[in-house]
């Protein structure tokens, strides 16, 4: 059989998805499997073995076009769309494919689970359902993400260039998307300064953090801004005891390292969006988790304080 797996989205989102679309490939391990994704995400594939990858530039109707066109092209026996989104959704309604798998209970889906997704669980458990409602068995609630020998070699050389290794590692990532400032917790300079004492920190982040890190890492830890691709983060989160971050992509890939990632949550919907496996690590204002997205109350992030926090280190005996 010829199947397609679609998935899209931003990159917590795919990196969440990424035990489900193994697990889809295990079913299918003696078909041809193609994964339409991101052009940004590619590479987080490469390792995925028995994957063929394809990605079309997503804005305009003519990418709209050649996506739907070469979708119709192959013939695809099925289709799992773990997006199920606008966009998605048209694209498989227009495949001719015999057999779509998504998340909502109605067209173009054939399969499906049986209620609408009001974020009651999370966003892994209910790309579990889908797989689950065409007979492939659940995933485990850990990211799938294979690190290249490489990148173990870069990690432990850049260790060794900063002299880390002789105290516990703590990474922290303090920013966000421009877009969310709101995310940002204000605190995290009287945090690093705090453990500082006893443990190495490192400052982790993207091109949205380099201002940011740049000012935090004057008074305590290493700035490490860009200096590790989504690979070598996950490998630099092996090394660490614990992280401590807003919710943000690091704190989904840092799921994948196995390790305790505190997620600070203030406007954003724990349910659906903590990171993988860590919700007895989230942190918010309140301790308290709404039951589904219409119970969700957007908090102020800066009402976490700083001993809050502190003091959940310490209750899971990390200080």
């Amino acid at each position: 059989m010829k199947i397609l797996i679609i998935k899209l989205g931003a990159l917590g989102d795919i990196i969440t998805s990424t035990s489900v679309i193994d697990q889809i490939l295990k079913h299918h391990q003696q078909d041809a499997v193609s994964l339409l994704t991101n052009s940004n995400f590619k590479e987080l594939f490469s390792n995925f073995e028995n994957l063929n990858i394809v990605s079309f530039e997503r804005k305009g109707i003519l990418n709209a076009f050649k996506t739907i066109h070469w979708i119709r092209k192959h013939s695809f026996d099925r289709i799992y769309d773990l997006q199920s989104n606008d966009r998605t959704s048209i694209y498989c309604a227009l495949s001719g494919s015999p057999f779509r798998a998504g998340n909502h209970p109605r067209f173009p889906y054939h399969v499906h689970p049986a209620n609408k997704y009001i974020g009651e669980c999370h966003s892994f458990e209910r790309l579990n359902q889908i797989i689950k409602s065409a007979d492939i068995k659940p995933a485990k609630p850990l990211p799938f993400l294979p690190i290249p020998n490489n990148i173990i070699t870069e990690v432990s050389s850049w260790l060794d260039q900063h002299n880390l290794g002789e105290k516990p590692i703590v990474l922290l990532h303090a920013g966000s998307s421009p877009l969310h400032l709101k995310k940002r917790w204000p605190y995290f300079a009287d945090l690093a300064s705090n453990l500082s004492k006893s443990l190495d920190v490192v400052w982790i982040g993207g091109n949205d953090d380099i201002e940011l890190n740049k000012t935090l890492s004057i008074n305590s830890g290493i700035n490490a801004t860009n200096t590790f691709n989504i690979f070598g983060l996950v490998e630099l989160g092996k090394r660490a005891k614990f992280a401590v971050t807003n919710d943000s992509a690091p704190m989904h890939i840092l799921s994948c390292s196995q390790i305790p990632v505190f997620g600070l949550f203030g406007p954003t919907y724990v349910r659906r969006t903590h990171a993988l496996g860590q919700i007895d690590n989230v942190i918010t204002v309140n301790d308290m988790i709404a039951e589904n997205d219409y119970s969700f109350e957007p908090q102020d992030i800066s009402k976490i304080s700083f001993d809050k926090v502190l003091n959940k280190l310490r209750d899971k005996k990390l200080l």
